[in-house]
């Protein structure tokens, strides 16, 4: 057992978890056992704040770091704020509002602890799930790419440069970003970043190295952009199937190969010349030629842009997987994107805010920490409600465990099971609206104040602007 549990404390891990109803009495509570999250901190010899006067343990900053990414204040003041209420309702002395102390506890949290509890707490929620969530019993993950603006500073710019296109001094450093998401729970479950330009920095690259985190048996569902022979051959040999959107420039031929149906068919993809990126001993392994599934789907929804697409698949049992189902199955790609905007602008994800790229890996696995808590809290709703995950609000979720924080964290167990139970019951009435097939246009009825854009390097402005001042 780790020291951790007898160490005494303000606060514990069990009282860090407890707003993300982590008791074994609830449903997916064993998803991040306390006892685990316990024992990742004592591996990877995470001490700091040993003394019985220290504010900021392993545990009070995780709980702290959390609060600060799910709640819509990010500061770090609000941070110590958070703390200094919670202490005082456990009858603690109180700490000081200075964030100095709470900022040196994050920068001793290591990245690989954040990455291994977020990536563990999706992983396990995905492995419980109810048969009746999945997609002919097959788990089935989501990958897309998006990008992330980083504060400019020299370091992150070092790690992370801005677009070649803008000047220095005026754009902002730019990250590049995969994920792995799951259809049935939306929870994340791997995820690679790299820079935004650069060699083997490109969203097929980055899933390439994520190919590794996919167990065997499960759906690859991507976009066209993901759909070419290297990908497909590499999940094959880990034994993933894939459902992919025919990419633009491969030609296809219903005239052709084995017929399962109409505007269906079983036909040979031959292996091309080996890219610059593959060396040969990799080439070697990729096999001559891949038997794929093409099919052919009308859209007769209005607004859609596209009258029809090609999706293919490895999945090629047309008894088992039918024609509809496929095409089903590939319309559900849709929700990789209100998943990433759950990330992004729920999280408020867009623009971090760490100042270098050590501290910005942080800031980043702890929000996918949070994130797949907030997803394992609505899973619970749904399952007590007895609904799919889905049509659970992640919003309402999120602001369901902000709004009960204070109050889980100080109470006794039972008082936490009666008011967790409650809690997830009342969110599982909170249901996300049905609006299948819904088209927008891009634009914003909301005006932006028309300030001019900067130009120039912030320091060159301002001294323009004194210039004009005192001349």
């Amino acid at each position: 057992m780790s020291s951790y549990a007898s160490l005494r404390r303000c606060l514990s891990f069990e009282q860090a978890l407890a707003p993300f109803h982590v008791d074994e009495d609830l449903p997916f509570a064993n998803v991040l056992p306390v006892a685990v999250v316990e024992q990742v901190f004592a591996d990877e010899g995470v001490a700091f704040g040993a003394s019985n006067d220290s504010v900021f343990t392993p545990s009070v900053t995780l709980w702290a770091f959390l609060s600060q990414v799910l709640e819509n204040d990010k500061s770090c003041r609000a941070a110590v704020s958070r703390v200094l209420a919670s202490r005082l309702a456990a009858g603690e002395t109180p700490c000081s509002q200075d964030t100095a102390a709470y900022c040196r506890a994050r920068a001793k949290l290591p990245a690989s602890v954040l990455k291994h509890l977020a990536l563990q707490t999706g992983r396990s929620l995905e492995v419980q799930v109810p048969g009746a969530w999945l997609w002919h019993g097959k788990h089935v993950t989501l990958v897309d790419g998006t990008t992330i603006l980083l504060p400019d500073t020299l370091a992150n710019q070092a790690a992370y440069p801005q677009q070649s296109t803008q000047d220095v001094g005026v754009g902002f450093p730019i990250l590049r970003m995969v994920v792995l998401l799951s259809l049935a729970t939306a929870s994340l479950l791997g995820m690679a970043l790299a820079p935004y330009q650069g060699k083997e920095t490109g969203e097929t690259a980055l899933l390439r190295r994520l190919l590794d985190q996919v167990p065997a048996g499960e759906v690859l569902l991507a976009d066209r952009y993901y759909c070419t022979y290297w990908l497909v051959a590499m999940a094959q040999a880990r034994g993933s199937d894939v459902v992919f959107r025919m990419h633009h420039l491969r030609d296809y031929d219903f005239r052709r190969g084995q017929r399962l149906g109409a505007d269906d068919h079983v036909v040979s993809w031959h292996r091309p010349q080996r890219p610059d990126w593959m060396d040969e001993a990799t080439y070697a392994t990729i096999p001559e030629t891949l038997t794929m599934r093409e099919l052919r789907v009308h859209i007769t929804t209005p607004g859609c842009r596209t009258p029809e697409i090609v999706v293919v698949t490895t999945l090629t049992d047309a008894t088992t997987y039918a024609k509809d189902d496929i095409a089903d199955l590939y319309h559900d790609r849709w929700h990789v994107e209100p998943d990433i905007r759950a990330i992004k602008a729920s999280l408020k994800m867009e623009h971090l805010r760490c100042q270098t790229p050590l501290m910005i890996a942080k800031e980043i696995w702890v929000h996918f920490l949070g994130y797949n808590l907030v997803r394992k809290v609505s899973c619970q709703a749904a399952l007590l409600q007895e609904v799919h995950p889905r049509a659970v609000s992640f919003t309402a979720s999120k602001q369901t465990v902000n709004a009960a924080r204070s109050q889980l964290t100080q109470a006794s167990l039972g008082e936490r099971l009666r008011q967790g139970d409650l809690l997830l019951r009342e969110l599982g009435k909170e249901r996300v609206g049905n609006r299948p097939d819904r088209w927008e246009p891009r634009l914003v009825k909301r005006r932006p104040k028309q300030y001019k854009h900067l130009r120039v390097p912030r320091a060159e402005a301002r001294a323009r602007l004194l210039k004009r001042r005192t001349g």
